[in-house]
């Protein structure tokens, strides 16, 4: 049986009881740019890599503020981010003018997961192709949360989504334990050596292609970018390219047997400044 006897639309099982809609738009998510969040017991960090579509234009946006205390990172259509971003600041909006009060982080996933989830099951439809990072500070602390494609959320100490974001999962979970009680610094170096770990092998962090976003106590969400991001990048030295060397002599994304052709694929795609399908643009 050939597979696009079952992809038409979002309410077609395959006999392996896949649904292939969900699962190409879940492919959308990994081409795009990478996104890294990052929490501690006060505070939690997204990160982000901008892509140009060429030398002209500008970088485009990743990280998208929602609320005073909450804010989102984004990777796939920016178009279906947007969208979903909007409808979260009307949630958010809804809270306080109801109830005098911010919503509580995992209230606001959830209604988002619950949305992407309607796409996958009536016919008509098509999935949102852009998957979420979504941190926040409310009355129980910090928050860190992914929303898929597929109507899923999950909370998270550390995540990463977008292109290579494998090799960024592997020193996310090598170091997570420090995490914990780091302080608003060493969380953010944590989240640049994770991010540097998405580079191609020619590139660099730099003011122009990376974001950066915190909320914690006493803190609303912001975004630092431009020449407010130098005082964080520095924290790295020069150690700004994908030179890092694990324990054996490789660097981490060398190190990562599981990634497999899927990410090898995605690394031939991106070889020039951007991908031809690059979703992120």
């Amino acid at each position: 049986m050939f597979r696009n006897q079952y992809d038409n639309d979002v309410s077609t099982w395959s006999p392996q009881g896949r649904i292939h809609q969900v699962e190409y738009a879940v492919e959308a998510v990994k081409q795009g740019s990478a996104a890294i969040g990052l929490r501690s017991n006060e505070y939690a960090v997204l990160l982000a890599l901008k892509r140009s579509s060429g030398e002209l234009a500008s970088y485009q946006k990743k990280l998208i503020k929602i609320d005073e205390h909450m804010g989102i990172a984004i990777a796939g259509l920016t178009s279906d981010a947007r969208v979903l971003s909007n409808f979260m600041r009307t949630e958010a909006m809804r809270s306080k003018m109801l109830y005098d009060r911010p919503i509580p982080v995992q209230r606001i996933v959830s209604t988002i997961a619950d949305k992407a989830q309607v796409n996958t099951q009536q016919y008509g439809r098509r999935p949102y192709g852009v998957g979420l990072l979504v941190i926040g500070y409310d009355e129980t602390g910090p928050h860190l949360y992914e929303s898929s494609p597929s109507g899923t959320c999950f909370e998270y100490f550390a995540m990463s989504i977008g292109a290579r974001s494998q090799s960024a999962k592997t020193y996310l979970e090598k170091n997570y334990e420090q995490f914990t009680n780091a302080s608003l610094d060493e969380l953010v170096r944590h989240g640049l050596l994770a991010l540097r770990d998405t580079l191609q092998q020619d590139k660099e962090l730099n003011i122009q292609n990376t974001s950066l976003g915190i909320v914690g106590k006493n803190e609303d969400f912001h975004v630092i970018e431009g020449e407010d991001l130098q005082r964080y990048l520095d924290l790295l030295g020069d150690e700004t390219t994908r030179t890092r060397r694990g324990a054996e002599g490789r660097s981490a994304a060398e190190s990562i047997a599981a990634e497999g052709s899927r990410e090898d694929s995605n690394a031939q795609v991106d070889q020039g400044d951007v991908a031809p399908m690059d979703t992120d643009n």
